[in-house]
């Protein structure tokens, strides 16, 4: 396999990382966090000083970045990816992210002779290796790239022209966004009733009812622990996801009811303070908005 490169060590940025190197594949990785290039390093990970060194010596880079402003950043920058890439490299945006900014990232990239896609990934840190990735990108860029795609996905589909995958990233966060908000207003509305959520998780989830999801069981679970540190998913990052999926749709002339709803109360959420908490979190937001 060829040589490869992660920017971002994050929880999916280092997920992917561990799956990389178990298979014995060189790789090197850089951060801004040095917590997280310290975890990649224990990893057996070679650790970058910057992008641009991660560029010089990957053949496929993948990107674990916040966001679109991040990904322009690291991309088209004085000292950034493009400004180091020699022509036949691949830059796989792995982030969730602007589509329009995936066909602009896409176009330069073209004319330096490199491949640029974005593949977000549609899964949790949990079940890596079932993981399905929706890509933007030019067909032949795929099929190269799945030799290394297959370490840690389970399905790889080409969804379309650079851009669509994260188009269908953002949808599907519009459904997440849905059912975390839906989780947090029905545990709110629990205690204020007089249920306990903890009691309230354990009875839902023993029922098997149609409306346990797994991402209900990870949320609820959450909650029952009273456990919001060492997030899966931060509350800043939903809000990022959402706006740019309801940002979206009103673009092409379909505006979100729920979409916007469900935007409200995430940054609600973000406003008290609770950003950098895992999104189980969000119920509590309502003692503030009832309390006032």
């Amino acid at each position: 396999m060829e040589n490869i490169g992660i920017i971002g060590a994050g929880v999916m940025g280092l997920t992917v990382a561990e799956k990389i190197v178990a298979t014995g594949h060189r790789l090197a990785v850089y951060d801004v966090s040095a917590n997280a290039v310290r975890r990649a390093g224990k990893i057996g990970a070679q650790v970058a000083q910057s992008p641009s060194e991660v560029g010089r010596i990957s053949d496929i880079i993948l990107l674990f970045l916040p966001g679109p402003a991040e990904v322009t950043e690291c991309v088209t920058s004085a000292d950034g990816l493009l400004d180091t890439l020699k022509p036949g490299k691949a830059i796989v945006d792995m982030s969730t992210s602007d589509p329009d900014v995936s066909a602009k990232m896409a176009a330069l990239a073209e004319k330096k002779g490199v491949d640029f896609m974005d593949a977000p990934v549609l899964g949790r840190p949990i079940t890596v290796g079932h993981w399905a990735l929706p890509i933007g990108g030019k067909p032949e860029a795929i099929e190269r790239c799945k030799p290394l795609f297959n370490l840690f996905a389970a399905h790889i589909f080409h969804a379309g022209p650079a851009g669509a995958g994260h188009k269908i990233k953002l949808l599907n966060q519009l459904m997440f966004g849905a059912i975390n908000a839906m989780t947090a207003e029905m545990m709110a509305i629990a205690e204020k009733i007089g249920i306990e959520p903890r009691r309230l998780f354990e009875i839902i989830t023993a029922s098997q009812a149609g409306t346990v999801s797994n991402l209900f069981k990870e949320l609820g679970k959450r909650v029952a622990e009273d456990n919001y540190e060492d997030p899966t998913f931060t509350v800043d990052l939903l809000v990022k996801d959402i706006k740019l999926a309801v940002q979206m749709a009103k673009e092409n002339n379909a505006p979100p009811v729920l979409g916007r709803t469900v935007e409200l109360i995430n940054e609600v959420s973000q406003a008290q303070g609770l950003g950098n908490k895992d999104t189980s979190i969000m119920w509590t937001s309502y003692r503030g908005i009832w309390n006032g």
